[in-house]
């Protein structure tokens, strides 16, 4: 250990969690803030120098450094920098993009959105309205188009053309979702959208070239949940809705199915994992999924086992799984040991939790979707 570091000087404990994604033991500082950060949210620190200057806990420090650390450190920067985070606010993770996690960096220090509240009126005011470039759900070729969010109305629109009065599509605040999908939709900003139409989920592929205005843009979805779900519940704590607002989803990525008398061939499909309902696309991309099954509890006589049945006809790829539902079973095949291990986790974790009476309205309506569409 150097003679001088915040380590030897006591004022970095081994359990004190980075400052911005919480992982704990980090073992890098931002000089200017008086924070300690991990390795990864470092180098996000790097992007802001004008704001942070970040150095190793492991490299000699002079005292004047180690004395500005002492007098501030984790718990107060906190205190400062974080002192009026709205309720519905994405505070990201390790796991998060990039985007998520440098912006809120930005948030923070540079922009200081949560020690004066009229900062964040982009994204709390109740409405917002701006363009942004969507995805076409037939040539895949992405267009600038006007969307508005209204609280008041309860919905999110967009319009095809400027001066168009009415919109191409409304999606109801009530069934609004927003996730992050960098890799999948091809920009650091890309965001995809869904909600439900005509009891289907409907998705839409949008980003703009600004971080901060889609980020601004991702949480005025989540204030305007947050307002809808403060009425639908007013009994509710902030603790209870907040986890409510948007999520992500459990597990993506392709799979091989074939249909429900187990005869047909096996097919390429994409699969997403959204909580209780698992769903499938021809194209990662696509707009609406081609069927989509739902997934209840071992209360319910659910199950998922690994391998196929040994009457399987067919070439499929070599990692079988099959999820036994009171009605029929659904067989899949991974290209991977290790994909199939990922799969049979993420529907054992939702087989394992209870259903809750809510859940139950839309197992009939959904349940045989899956078994018409191949």
């Amino acid at each position: 250990m150097p003679p001088c570091s915040p380590l030897r000087a006591g004022t970095h404990s081994t359990r004190v969690p980075c400052n911005i994604c919480f992982i704990y033991f980090p073992d890098w500082a931002s000089l200017t803030l008086g924070v300690f950060v991990c390795q990864a949210c470092s180098l996000l620190h790097r992007s802001i120098p004008h704001i942070s200057r970040v150095k190793s806990v492991q490299d000699t420090w002079d005292a004047s450094e180690v004395e500005l650390m002492a007098a501030m450190g984790n718990t107060a920067a906190k205190a400062k920098y974080e002192q009026k985070v709205p309720a519905f606010y994405y505070r990201p993770t390790h796991t998060d993009c990039k985007l998520l996690r440098e912006q809120w960096i930005r948030a923070k220090y540079e922009r200081n959105e949560f020690e004066f509240i009229e900062k964040q009126e982009p994204y709390s005011a109740g409405y917002r309205e701006g363009f942004l470039w969507k995805r076409g759900r037939d040539n895949g070729q992405f267009l600038s188009r006007k969307f508005i969010l209204s609280e008041r109305e309860g919905a999110l629109k967009y319009f095809n053309k400027q001066d168009a009065r009415d919109p191409k599509a409304v999606m109801k605040i009530e069934t609004l979702n927003a996730t992050f999908q960098p890799a999948k939709i091809g920009n650091p900003c890309g965001l995809q959208i869904t909600y439900l139409k005509d009891n289907s989920t409907r998705n839409i592929f949008v980003y703009h070239s600004d971080a901060k205005e889609m980020v601004d843009w991702f949480n005025a979805i989540r204030a305007a949940r947050f307002h809808y779900l403060q009425v639908a519940f007013p009994g509710a704590s902030d603790e209870e809705l907040v986890p409510k607002l948007t999520r992500n989803f459990m597990k993506e990525g392709f799979m091989e199915k074939t249909g429900p008398k187990h005869t047909e061939g096996f097919k390429k499909r994409w699969f997403t994992m959204d909580d209780r309902r698992l769903m499938y696309f021809k194209d990662p991309l696509d707009a609406y999924a081609r069927g989509e099954v739902f997934i209840g509890s071992k209360e319910n006589s659910y199950t998922v086992l690994s391998g196929l049945p040994p009457s399987t006809q067919g070439y499929h790829w070599n990692h079988g799984i099959t999820i036994v539902t009171p009605d029929r079973k659904f067989l899949f095949a991974c290209e991977t040991e290790a994909e199939q291990r990922d799969w049979i986790a993420a529907f054992q974790r939702v087989i394992n939790r209870p259903m809750r009476p809510q859940e139950y309205a839309g197992v009939k309506k959904r349940a045989h979707f899956f078994l018409f569409c191949f």
